[in-house]
């Protein structure tokens, strides 16, 4: 996840860690994403960091390797 969010052209300025937490009981993960917000941008947070924009920056890079 580091490599994919810190190499991004939309979100790698913004992106500062990666944390992944695996469930042994289930094939669930959990991951959790820090990013640093610039002051104030209309829309900012609305678009750029909506987490569907955030989800599709993994999935492209996902297709992209296949």
């Amino acid at each position: 996840l580091t490599d994919v969010y810190s190499s991004s052209p939309a979100l790698g300025r913004y992106f500062r860690s990666a944390q992944v937490y695996h469930s042994n009981a289930s094939a669930t993960v959990f991951y959790q994403l820090d990013f640093t917000v610039p002051p104030s941008t209309e829309g900012f947070m609305e678009n750029t960091m909506s987490p569907d924009f955030i989800r599709n920056v993994l999935r492209q890079n996902i297709y992209d390797e296949d």
